[in-house]
């Protein structure tokens, strides 16, 4: 479980539910929380590079993920309405664990480990845990939560482990 600051005590972190091998590029799901639906998926087809559109309920546009072309490693970035936000990138050596490095634009940096293709790995923060992914949360079969802690952007960790999940499952 993560672990709270002294003035995050009262706040309790969001969990979100996502469904495994359901979606591919020009696919829209739903990414819900509480049984309500959160955010929408939109998974632009036809498209030169993976595309993904992160939207409210009401439709309006959060976040864009796209895959960067001709890098060494495996790359995304996510788009904010006011450009981009955070860069993607999966460490090309990793013996025991997948890793993979968020380089925020606004400064800082997230640290995604563990066993990305069971869901089931943490993303951290020099300050902290930023969130976990994994299946403890949800008995359906095919499901894994995101449990996102206080004080985060939901929607930009939700968007990080949707690029984390594209770069783990190229063939979608």
């Amino acid at each position: 479980m993560l672990r709270r600051h002294r003035d995050e005590a009262a706040a309790p972190p969001s969990v979100y539910q996502m469904r495994q091998e359901l979606f591919s590029i020009g696919d829209d799901f739903w990414v819900e929380a509480g049984g309500q639906r959160a955010f929408k998926v939109d998974g632009k087809a036809l498209r030169v590079r993976k595309t993904l559109i992160l939207e409210s309920p009401a439709g309006q546009e959060l976040y864009k993920i796209q895959e960067k072309m001709l890098t060494v490693r495996d790359t995304m970035e996510i788009e904010g309405p006011n450009g981009r936000v955070a860069t993607v990138k999966k460490h090309l050596v990793t013996p025991l664990r997948e890793r993979y490095d968020v380089a925020l634009d606004a400064g800082g940096s997230w640290k995604v480990v563990g066993n990305i293709v069971d869901h089931e790995y943490t993303i951290d923060s020099d300050a902290g845990r930023v969130a976990e992914v994994g299946k403890n949360w949800f008995r359906i079969r095919d499901t894994y939560g995101i449990q996102v802690a206080p004080g985060q952007d939901d929607a930009l960790v939700i968007a990080v482990a949707i690029v984390v999940d594209q770069m783990a499952h190229p063939h979608r």
